[in-house]
């Protein structure tokens, strides 16, 4: 068996490479000694659902995973980021290559549904809530010792720099320093790890912004290092991605179309309003620039269609039909699919006056909110005086206070300058896929062959 590091770094495209390969020099270097090529995505082209299909081979009405979250019809509930490998339905990577070799090893660090997975090792974040109010970073490990080794080697994961505001380079680094860990540890067949800086300024400022070069530039040197301690090892390199980003100028507000023709209910409590899916007739859950469209009454579901189909910044709506046609027709999708024109993304917001959105409408609160919410990359710049808000906070809580440290999330959906989703619109600004192996690819590949071409890589042609 030939040993392989795979590395998805969230938002890599060529044409990112092609355009600043001085800042992707590692990158560069491991393809030009290697091969590359395109790689196909999945609709939507999202973490979650894109990740799944490497994992399994399967397209999403396969494995189940049509979104990063869903509407659970049976609870009434939208769930998204949700940990669970049992999320997952048909057979794993790691488990194939078990079956091939009783030797073969893996380690998951940081890719998404990375809980009870069966990895030998597993590294993911679990965040505690506290009575206080306040976050603690935690990460699940598996096996379980290896939390604290990871603590005391490392630090703690600094989940604020994961996801956030202030989002950067630092978790990546971190993660790409547990990876070494794990790779001196542990020597696994394969190796999955997660690089998601990137990411973060291709929504901040969008791909077209020149300063997507010094995050580029940060993000190969972190890989670098990882790419020179695997090779060191005799371990061959795989690098991809899961989506390229598209420059978008302003979002769809989808959900208040629908509240606005009678299809979506909401429920005042205080002084909120809190979106009832379950008395809903129809409601969309947002996902960057695709949107699953719930609809209780199968006979609403053509004056649904037909709404949406002429809302300024949607370009198509996809029916039963086309739901099957791309792949999917899962039981956790929509009755309808939304997909947004190209320089537009769906923002999940329901409420008509922001004096009433929900508490953590302004808060990074990735698992109340029923939509992707982008906008917790930042702070709200008509807010005066945040900083010294935040410290003072900050010091209310050490004295015991209970209060509410981030809730300055803004409702600016024009802040938002990158998204993702759709299909892209040319392979070059798509996601791409290379191995430090000469000759190992074709002229593209699609996604649900990204799995047996890691088997072939590891165990020769069979």
């Amino acid at each position: 068996m030939t040993p392989i590091l795979v590395l998805n770094i969230a938002g890599l495209t060529r044409d990112l490479l092609t355009r600043f390969p001085r800042q992707a020099k590692n990158i560069v270097t491991l393809a030009s000694e290697g091969s590359s090529c395109p790689l196909g995505t999945v609709l939507p082209a999202v973490t979650c659902a894109a990740q799944a299909t490497f994992l399994t081979g399967l397209p999403p009405r396969e494995h189940g995973i049509v979104a990063n979250g869903w509407y659970d019809r049976d609870l009434a509930e939208v769930h998204f980021w949700q940990q669970s490998a049992a999320l997952v339905q048909g057979e794993k990577v790691w488990q194939a290559g078990r079956k091939r070799d009783k030797s073969f090893t893996s380690a998951q660090l940081f890719w998404w549904y990375n809980m009870y997975s069966g990895n030998d090792v597993a590294v993911t974040p679990r965040p505690a809530h506290l009575e206080d109010g306040s976050l603690l970073s935690l990460t699940y490990t598996d096996p379980p010792e290896l939390a604290r080794e990871l603590d005391k080697e490392l630090g703690r994961f600094p989940l604020f720099k994961f996801w956030g505001p202030d989002a950067g380079i630092a978790s990546s680094e971190w993660i790409e320093r547990c990876a070494q860990h794990v790779l001196r540890r542990f020597a696994p067949t394969l190796t999955l790890v997660y690089l998601p800086h990137l990411d973060y300024n291709l929504q901040r400022v969008g791909p077209d912004d020149e300063a997507i070069a010094e995050d580029l530039e940060a993000i190969d040197q972190a890989a670098g290092r990882l790419i020179e301690a695997a090779r060191a090892k005799g371990v061959e390199v795989v690098v991809l991605s899961e989506y390229g980003m598209a420059q978008v100028a302003g979002a769809v507000d989808i959900n208040r179309v629908l509240r606005r023709a009678g299809y979506l209910r909401a429920q005042e409590q205080a002084t909120w309003e809190l979106l009832d899916c379950g008395a809903s007739r129809a409601f969309a859950v947002c996902d960057h620039q695709v949107a699953h469209v719930y609809v209780r009454d199968p006979e609403d579901v053509p004056a649904v269609q037909a709404l949406l189909e002429k809302t300024p910044g949607i370009e198509r709506v996809l029916d039963r039909d086309g739901i099957r046609a791309a792949g999917l027709d899962h039981a956790r999708a929509g009755e309808l699919a939304a997909i947004s024109a190209p320089d537009k993304w769906f923002a999940y917001y329901y409420w008509e006056d922001d004096a009433r959105c929900p508490p953590w409408a302004r808060e990074v609160d990735i698992h109340n909110k029923p939509g992707y919410d982008p906008l917790e990359l930042f702070l709200d710049p008509a807010a005066a005086l945040i900083v010294p808000r935040i410290l003072w906070r900050l010091l209310l809580r050490r004295l015991g206070f209970r209060v509410t440290i981030m809730d300055f999330i803004p409702f600016d959906t024009a802040l938002v300058r990158g998204s993702h989703g759709r299909l892209p619109e040319n392979p070059e600004a798509g996601p791409l896929l290379i191995t430090s192996r000469k000759g190992a690819l074709p002229d593209h590949l699609a996604a649900t062959d990204v799995k047996p071409l890691l088997l072939k890589l590891i165990f020769g042609a069979t």
